[in-house]
């Protein structure tokens, strides 16, 4: 998994600067942000990986302890996210024809020029309803533990999650031996709740060090994508 992250971050960052690819009617969705899916506001650029998101949108990432790339999982420090001005200056340069009345308008106002639009306000408003799904009558299981966060198996330290847990323990509990039972892994369907590591802090760093669904939302795309980083740094050497 480190070598994926490494191969397709080093691919990343090999590609060529942003254009206009594709013509005008590419445009809108080569300068989206990968989150809100609209034409870029106020971008922000991570500087490990280079991937461009709204600055609004990154925030909730910007708020955790150890954040991750949306778009590629990449670990990096939020103090190198910077204003990408590149973008910004293609964003007022290239112009896309509106969605709705087709009118040719800067990308940088698109968003704007969308909210007054008649023809795209008529098409959102003949978008399906959001429906609810239909209340249960059955009783919500209580026993059902939330995977989402963690107890400390070593002091009781509750409502920590994957990444907290690592860092709770390696801070508070490096030299405590007692042998305990992994939380993470006997929240899972297939986990033992009974098993207890040798040596949970090592158990952790090995295991742990990432979210579950880093490991699990390996994908078809992704596979492609570490392929074609592959076949890139094969055709380089």
């Amino acid at each position: 998994m480190a070598m994926f992250r490494s191969l397709v971050a080093s691919a990343h960052q090999r590609q060529p600067a942003a254009g206009p690819a594709g013509g005008d009617n590419g445009l809108e969705a080569q300068f989206s942000c990968p989150i809100c899916l609209e034409v870029y506001h106020r971008p922000v650029a991570i500087g490990s990986c280079g991937h461009t998101f709204c600055g609004e949108c990154l925030q909730p990432c910007l708020q955790v302890p150890s954040p991750l790339c949306p778009l590629c999982r990449l670990p990096f420090d939020p103090k190198k996210v910077d204003k990408a001005t590149h973008v910004e200056k293609q964003l007022s340069s290239y112009k896309a024809p509106c969605r709705g009345c087709n009118k040719k308008v800067a990308l940088a106002k698109m968003r704007v020029h969308a909210s007054s639009c008649v023809k795209v306000q008529e098409q959102m408003a003949n978008c399906p309803k959001f429906v609810p799904v239909v209340p249960t009558s059955q009783p919500i299981p209580s026993n059902i533990p939330n995977r989402s966060t963690f107890t400390c198996p070593y002091c009781g330290a509750c409502n920590l999650d994957q990444q907290e847990l690592v860092k709770h323990c390696v801070e508070n509990h490096r030299s405590d031996p007692n042998r305990v039972v992994c939380p993470i892994c006997s929240a899972m369907p297939w986990g033992d709740p009974s098993y207890k590591s040798a040596n949970f802090l090592q158990h952790l760093l090995h295991r742990h060090k990432f979210s579950y669904d880093t490991f699990v939302d390996y994908s078809i795309d992704e596979e492609a994508a570490l392929q074609a980083a592959l076949a890139l740094s094969l055709s380089e050497n």
